[in-house]
């Protein structure tokens, strides 16, 4: 009997000591929060080299960890980008290439893998992503918010009340990985608070009107609204007691809602902002030019939590390049896009090395138009319209208008001598070696993402299903 008692004591003891060692791991292990912007550019924040925007807290962001230079979406477009960021898979593989569509059976996502190594993930704010089946996500309740008398989907808020009580409740026995989607600076932005749009620097590709301007002001309060936000969630990641355990990441998903911006694939449209704090991990204050591509997220988020990513996505971990024992991790980064139904139908690919980029539009026959150009004033029209009355009588406007409206088959940028992308030297014989080495890697890459180089995906070619914008 005395035998029995004293093994049972035994065997109650180790189960105890394990109980603690496996509570202690759990604990040990970082949280993750990922703090996803919409639709903002990588070059509209201070820290990026703005001055006619206010972003305090992203700025401050920047001074704590490390800064990336070259990160870039898989894909310009919402839902693409989104479904290609939570499965580690560029938008072909995973089958979700067209705006508004979903990924096809069996593709395994950001919660399953994140659960299967302990941790309780979550997101709040947006989603846009499907089915919902394959992401099991904890959907956060009250974490979308309408506005005051603004019930239309588009001026969606995020609930940030909704993420502090979830730090507030949360049990730290469990890893946290934790989504923040914010809905801004997606259209419909806000009302000019605060912004002088005289003193604004437009960018060359853009035609400065005064309406540009006028819509500029609006990104740009939307774009601080944004800041204000990741300023809020750090707080409370902070009051909290998660700051010095916790890696935190910013970025977006594209570019902004401009003419050459989101739904291009130019840097305007698939450059990213994506800066990394990790107490003690993360060199304070840092800069890195590494490529980084946004299917890369996962298996990097995989590796902090303790896992090893699977060889057949697309992703490669960038631990070390985050941790400063690297500066250099892709020789090139790739993005896909399809189109958005019937509004913006372009099928594009584009490969972005330090140098170059190379863009193959699929069928250039078609005209080029989008919501800016097609749809209502809050969408764009309000100062494209401005745009096509000025072409009437100013070359340059025109050429923009052209070129925006008219893409031709290939499109090869020296970066290095034109950042901003407005001189096309496909034709120039001089890059003739770097046009065929690009369109070369560019092909086996498509074959790679089991396209076919003789069919060109449309929107309806992508899998169709249940696609919520928000809870």
């Amino acid at each position: 009997m005395i035998d029995n008692v004293s093994a049972l004591a035994r065997r109650a003891f180790a189960l105890a000591a394990l109980f603690v060692c496996s509570v202690a791991a759990a604990q040990d292990r970082p949280n993750v929060v990922l703090f996803i912007a919409d639709d903002l550019g990588w070059h509209d924040m201070g820290t990026y080299g703005n001055r006619d925007v206010r972003t305090p807290n992203i700025d401050k962001l920047a001074t704590e960890g490390t800064k990336f230079n070259r990160a870039f979406a898989a894909s310009p477009t919402c839902a693409p980008s989104r479904s290609a960021l939570f499965t580690g898979l560029y938008p072909m593989r995973n089958g979700a290439h067209a705006n508004h569509s979903i990924i096809e059976p069996n593709v395994r996502t950001w919660p399953q893998y994140l659960s299967e190594l302990g941790y309780r993930t979550v997101i709040a704010g947006k989603t846009h992503i499907g089915p919902r089946e394959q992401y099991p996500f904890e959907y956060l309740p009250n974490s979308n918010v309408s506005p005051p008398g603004k019930p239309e989907e588009l001026y969606t808020d995020l609930g940030v009340p909704a993420i502090e009580n979830l730090l507030k409740t949360h049990d730290r026995k469990k890893p946290l990985a934790l989504i923040v989607a914010a809905h801004s600076p997606h259209v419909y932005w806000l009302e000019n608070q605060g912004y002088d749009p005289a003193s604004f620097t437009v960018p060359p590709y853009l035609v400065d009107t005064p309406a540009t301007r006028e819509a500029m002001a609006r990104y740009y309060t939307d774009v601080s609204q944004a800041d204000k936000e990741v300023g809020q969630v750090r707080a409370a990641l902070e009051r909290y007691g998660y700051a010095k355990n916790t890696l935190f990441m910013f970025t977006s998903d594209q570019g902004p809602q401009f003419p050459f911006g989101k739904w291009s694939l130019y840097d305007a449209g698939m450059g990213v902002p994506l800066i990394a704090v990790w107490p003690g991990k993360t060199p304070r204050n840092a800069t890195n030019d590494a490529i980084v591509s946004l299917v890369d997220v996962l298996p990097t988020v995989i590796e902090v939590a303790g896992g090893t990513a699977p060889d057949n996505i697309d992703g490669r971990s960038f631990v070390g390049v985050l941790q400063g024992r690297a500066t250099r991790h892709l020789d090139a980064a790739f993005a896909a896009h399809t189109g958005d139904g019937k509004m913006n139908r372009a099928p594009m690919r584009a490969i972005r090395t330090e140098r170059f980029k190379y863009i193959v539009n699929l069928s250039p026959e078609i005209p080029y138009g989008n919501h800016i150009s097609n749809a209502n004033g809050k969408d764009g029209r309000d100062y494209w319209d401005t745009w096509v009355e000025l072409a009437k009588t100013d070359p340059a406007a025109a050429r923009t208008v052209q070129r925006f409206r008219e893409h031709p088959a290939e499109e090869l940028y020296d970066l290095a001598h034109d950042p901003f992308e407005l001189v096309n030297l496909a034709s120039d014989h001089n890059y003739a070696r770097t046009l065929l080495d690009l369109r070369g890697k560019l092909d086996t890459w498509r074959v790679q993402q089991s396209e076919r180089l003789d069919f060109v995906p449309m929107p309806e070619n992508a899998r169709k299903g249940e696609l919520k914008y928000r809870e």
